[in-house]
Parts: structure tokens; sequence; C-alpha cells
């Protein structure tokens, strides 16, 4: 499910809603590059993240063991607190939708994010498959809005 998860909300969502885009407005003058980073930082930082966030809360030991493979209860409370934070970018990200002028900082910030959390998977030995999942789609949408960014701030 998670993989599925994945796919889903960093992949076909975030293509398909700016291919849609494009087949509901082809004489719109909006870039592909921007279309892209709108879309990508409402599904990937906004959904993703506030979804991560609220398994994260409710749900601990799933990131605990099955990213970190940490089976021990003192885990519980620090996944919970990075719960908390998943839903305040989360959160960003879903109203970058409703206010563009939002999509820049939430793109900042949830582009950070996951280019910090990219590497802390790198940093860690013994990667399972779930983890190795989510340091390839951390460092992918690091990508994407990194490449948004530059051409939108240049």
């Amino acid at each position: 499910m998670y993989f599925v998860m994945i796919a889903l909300l960093l992949v076909a969502l975030p293509a398909g809603s700016v291919a849609l885009e494009f087949l509901r407005h082809p004489h719109d003058h909006l870039s592909i590059v921007s279309s892209a980073g709108c879309w990508w930082t409402f599904w990937a930082v906004g959904v993703r993240l506030s979804l991560a966030g609220i398994r994260q809360v409710i749900q601990p030991r799933f990131t605990a063991a099955e990213i970190f493979d940490a089976h021990e209860p003192a885990a519980l409370p620090i996944v919970r607190e990075v719960g908390f934070g998943n839903l305040a970018f989360g959160t960003l990200g879903i109203l970058s939708l409703f206010r563009h002028d939002w999509i820049v900082p939430a793109a900042i910030a949830g582009g950070l994010y996951y280019g910090l959390a990219g590497f802390g998977h790198v940093l860690r030995k013994n990667k399972n498959s779930t983890e190795w999942t989510a340091m390839i789609s951390d460092f992918g949408i690091c990508l994407i809005l990194g490449v948004f960014l530059i051409r939108t701030l240049s």
C-alpha cells in the first residue's frame, strides 16, 4: 500500500493534474514548469505530508518500524512530533492551491524538507525497501521542486 500511495501522490496525480490543466486551458500562457510546481507542491508537499503526518500522529509505530526499523517504544513520541511537523508543512502545501502566493514558500519548505530527509536516509545503513522508496521519492520531489524554484525565482 505504501508503494501505491507514493506512486499516486508523487507521480500519477501531479502529472495528471498538469495534463488536465493543459487540456482544460490549452491557450493559457502558464508554463509547464509553473503548472508542475503548483501541482507537485499541492500533491507531494500538501497531500503526502498531511497524510504522513496524520499517520505518524495516530499510528507512529508504522514510521518507526516499517521505515526506520525501530521497534523501541521510546521512538514513538519522536515520530509523533515529526508527524506534527508534517501536518504543518502539509497544510501549507494544500492551502497553496487556494493561495497561489503561497506556492513558492510551500515549495521552498517542502523541497528543503524532502532533500534533508533524503540525505538522512542516505546516512542510514541497512535500508529496507520501504526506506529505499522513501529516500528515492524524497530526492525526486526535491529535484522537481528545486527546478520549479530555480525557474520561478530567477
